[in-house]
């Protein structure tokens, strides 16, 4: 026991000394390390790598700006408070974004701002479609959650990479986040930069922070690095940090990391920023890392510096991440992409009613998104309608507009020939079929139609809008809001005829204007009327007797009133009516009558507007009546009303956003009929619609197609759509389809009537040639209608299953003679959007066609006296050899022109006396 004992000492010894041994080597090969590389760590200088890609930044930002004009990238940072770290970090930041030509936003706000306000400000610009980043600088006041604020950025534009959403995507083995976080991928960056291979390299990150710590473990992992993720609560650090080839330190304290950790030859980055007391710095601080650098530089091969090593990374990352998302969102812009919906044909073709409710439309917020309108730019109707709002088109004011194709068609028959059909068809084949971009632009129904013979206006077949019933009834209420502010200015006529009938000068005046504590105010609207009058004065205490009475008399001619009231249905006993017969309108009855409320003025002024501004303007000068002598017309604005007009039409003026059955954008927007009005949906859809299928200057990218429809034929619905719409709207179409049939053009050559509810003639049902050909002489006119407009044709055969192949190659031959483009037989009443792919394939063609050389012209100059337009309309448009106008008609043109005169004569005296 003795000698085993003894002999187990013994062993206890030499393996001691053999320790002992084997730890002085250890230290005698450091030492000889630290002799050798004392202080020869190569420096990865963060400030140069950093200054380099912003440079590349720069230059990217240059080139795009020559292709894309518009092309602006922005980053907005809002900081709480004003700590003063944080002020110099934004100063970096500002500094470092300007150099690279990137648009830098501060919001400053105070420390107190409650968690509600920061969350508004953030929603702000996650919505503001011209900020490409959004970011709030930490840390935040301690009553804000800060979680919570980072988690309401959009993670589209987290450009900080810390959302919860990018952060988890990171973290996911295959995940693809938008953004990594910028100071991780700033220290991926400098290993790259430094040529450092981080595959099958053993690394330790010191630190789990969600925002440096955790994000480097990942993208160190995904790198293939065989990584140690270390913390406060890991026991033997040094000797885990001994182990590291990469060392990456984010643990937030001063040189807590020392040199004898650290193994010979490893990377350090240092990813530390922390103030300590330095007498000798004139600030009384210095700015160490989470590194003894020092000794830490004796024993690594590269080492980054604090300050200028990871620092300005994180910077350059946060620029580079903002250029990327504005490269993002240009591409998004330049590259949308219509999802669409198949269809379930069925033989025979199902009614229309069938066909619509079997489709399930696409969430029209999805459709909305896909067309690439921002959260802010739409207003959801329940699930499948939405209302665009009009700042689309000045924020996308520097793209070009897609091509712009008109609708319209030959002299109808009872029953129709399809335009609005061949509209919406055009737009499935060119959207769900062809490839491009399509919208189609129509117009709302009215009430009256629909319950009528007529029926609804959502197309038919396989080629209509969806939900048709929604589409067909109510809609977002835009014409009810016609109808409450035409019936207004109507009340308003009746009520101010009876005021002043009944009253004084005085007590006119002060009920238009009251003194308010004592002091009289004119309101702009009156203001106008003074200037009408010739009267120079802004005061109401200024005017004489003379000219208060001036000012509060309209002196309305009740038989010159030429306003009714409307209501959206056929009601054809309210057609004409007496008013005031109860006994307080004391004996003031008149007769007057109801129109259809899509016949109202305040329709057509809805459809020709081109803002909100200019609706106003356009209310305030509809002529409602004449004044008793007959010199001055009476207006809207006269009544003091036009800004009532305005506030309840104030949602009707933004388009309504609805789907095809193919899934392919339709904006449903006004409704006035042709034969009253203008015939034409509105300005401001045509105008958004072109906007958003147009593609940024200098795109490479093809723009799409607007489909808008012209009611009735050319004579009327297109003469209109060019002569007025175009003429306010500026813009001009690239194409004129007319939609023909067979069995209109057998009519026009002398067939039997076709009378809505009997069955047709047999002549329809057959194959006649001769008669054809005969009735062929309308559809020769409509073309020469559109070709004196210098436009080019392209002719829709809307094919009938009677319809014979000799009979459409007869109407091609005569179409094409007659100056058309071509002339295509269509189907898409039974098939959708694949029945008129032929039809899509010829308005490419031609409007695609560079060598045709298109001089478009108005028919007549709107300075030419009345009756000159309108002889010139009727020569031109329907061959008539001249006009001859009834007494009471030339009495009208006569007192409009006198009227006309009269206000341009008050007008230019009123200018002169200002400028006198």
């Amino acid at each position: 026991m003795w000698c085993l004992g003894n002999a187990s000492k013994s062993n206890l010894k030499v393996l001691m000394l053999i320790d002992v041994k084997a730890s002085i080597q250890k230290k005698l090969l450091a030492a000889k390390f630290l002799h050798r590389h004392k202080s020869t760590a190569k420096i990865i200088d963060g400030k140069a790598i950093a200054k380099s890609i912003r440079e590349k930044i720069s230059d990217e930002v240059y080139q795009l700006k020559r292709k894309y004009p518009s092309f602006k990238p922005r980053l907005a940072i809002v900081q709480v408070g004003n700590r003063e770290d944080s002020v110099a970090y934004l100063k970096q930041k500002e500094q470092a974004a300007r150099e690279a030509g990137i648009d830098f936003i501060l919001q400053k706000r105070d420390e107190s701002i409650t968690v509600n306000e920061l969350l508004r400000l953030v929603r702000e610009l996650n919505q503001d479609p011209s900020i490409h980043g959004v970011l709030v600088q930490l840390p935040l006041p301690k009553h804000i959650d800060e979680r919570c604020i980072i988690e309401s950025i959009d993670p589209k534009k987290d450009v900080d990479g810390l959302h919860a959403y990018n952060i988890g995507r990171l973290a996911k083995k295959c995940g693809d986040p938008i953004f990594l976080p910028c100071t991780p991928k700033g220290v991926i960056e400098l290993l790259d930069q430094t040529g450092i291979n981080i595959s099958s390299k053993r690394a330790v990150v010191v630190g789990r922070s969600d925002i440096v710590g955790f994000p480097i473990f990942t993208l160190l992992l995904k790198r293939n690095s065989t990584v140690t993720l270390c913390h406060s609560m890991t026991v033997n650090l040094p000797e885990i940090v001994k182990t590291a080839e990469i060392l990456v330190v984010a643990i937030g304290k001063a040189e807590f990391i020392k040199g004898d950790w650290i193994s010979p030859g490893a990377i350090v980055i240092d990813v530390g920023t922390n103030a300590i007391k330095d007498p000798t710095k004139k600030s009384g601080t210095r700015w160490v890392g989470d590194v003894e650098f020092s000794s830490a530089a004796a024993m690594a091969s590269y080492i980054t510096p604090v300050p200028g090593g990871v620092g300005p990374m994180a910077v350059a990352m946060l620029l580079q991440n903002t250029m990327e998302s504005a490269k993002r969102f240009l591409k998004e812009n330049n590259e949308r992409k219509i999802s669409t919906l198949a269809l379930e044909r069925l033989v025979p073709v199902p009614s229309d009613i069938d066909i619509a409710t079997s489709q399930i439309p696409k969430p029209i917020k999805l459709l909305a998104e896909e067309l690439g309108l921002t959260p802010d730019e739409f207003e959801l109707y329940g699930q499948y309608k939405a209302k665009v709002k009009l700042s689309v088109i000045e924020r996308l004011k520097s793209r070009k507009n897609g091509k712009y194709v008109v609708v319209t068609g030959i002299t109808p028959t009872p029953l129709g020939e399809g335009k609005s059909i061949t509209t919406l068809g055009i737009a499935q084949a060119l959207g769900a079929h062809l490839g491009r971009l399509s919208f189609a632009c129509v117009r709302q129904p009215s009430q009256g139609p629909t319950f009528g013979i007529k029926g609804g206006a959502a197309g038919g077949g396989y080629s209509q809008v969806i939900p048709m019933d929604e589409f067909n009834l109510h809609l977002t209420g835009d014409i009810h809001a016609v109808t409450a502010a035409n019936n207004l200015l109507a009340a308003a006529i009746d009520a101010r005829m009876f005021h002043e009938n009944t009253q004084t000068d005085k007590s006119l005046f002060n009920r238009l204007c009251p003194a308010k504590n004592g002091v009289r105010v004119f309101a702009p609207v009156m203001l106008k009327r003074l200037r009408k009058l010739g009267i120079n004065k802004t005061d109401p205490n200024d005017l004489t007797s003379e000219e208060i009475g001036k000012f509060v008399r309209l002196d309305i001619d009740p038989e010159t009133i030429t306003w009714q009231r409307v209501i959206d249905t056929n009601d054809r006993f309210l057609r004409r009516i007496t008013i005031g017969q109860n006994p307080t309108e004391k004996g003031q009855t008149r007769s007057t009558g109801f129109d259809i409320s899509v016949a109202s003025e305040c329709m057509a002024v809805l459809a020709l507007s081109t803002s909100l501004e200019d609706l106003r303007e356009r209310l305030g000068r509809m002529v409602v009546a004449t004044n008793k002598i007959g010199d001055f017309p009476i207006t809207a604005d006269d009544l003091g009303i036009g800004g009532a007009l305005t506030v309840l039409m104030k949602d009707a003026i933004k388009p309504n956003l609805m789907q095809t059955l193919e899934g392919t954008p339709v904006f449903v927007h006004t409704g006035p009929f042709a034969n009253i009005a203008h015939g034409n949906s509105s300005i401001l859809a045509d105008k958004i619609a072109l906007k958003l299928v147009g593609v940024e200057c200098n795109s490479e990218g093809n723009e799409g197609y607007v489909i808008t429809e012209a009611g009735f034929g050319t004579d009327i619905g297109m003469e209109k759509f060019f002569n007025i719409k175009c003429r306010l709207s500026g813009l001009v179409p690239d194409c004129v389809v007319i939609v023909s049939t067979v069995r209109a053009l057998k009519m026009h050559g002398g067939g039997p009537e076709v009378t809505p509810g009997n069955p047709l003639h047999k002549t329809y049902l057959s194959e006649n040639l001769e008669l054809l050909e005969r009735g062929c002489v309308n559809l020769v006119k409509h073309i020469q209608n559109a070709r004196k407009y210098g436009q080019t044709v392209v002719v829709a055969i809307n094919k009938f299953t009677y319809d014979t192949q000799a009979e459409l190659e007869l109407i091609r031959k005569i179409a094409i003679e007659a100056g058309a483009s071509d002339a295509v037989p269509t189907t898409h009443w039974t098939l959708g959007g694949e029945g008129a792919i032929d039809l899509g394939k010829a308005i490419i063609k031609v409007t695609a066609d560079k060598t045709k050389k298109r001089e478009f012209k108005f028919l007549y100059d709107v300075n030419k006296p009345i009756i000159e337009k309108i002889e010139i309309i009727a020569k031109e448009m329907y061959g008539a050899d001249g006009i001859k106008l009834s007494e009471k008609a030339i009495k009208k043109v006569e007192r409009y022109t006198k009227q006309v005169a009269n206000s341009n004569k008050k007008l230019n005296g009123f200018i002169e006396m200002v400028n006198s």
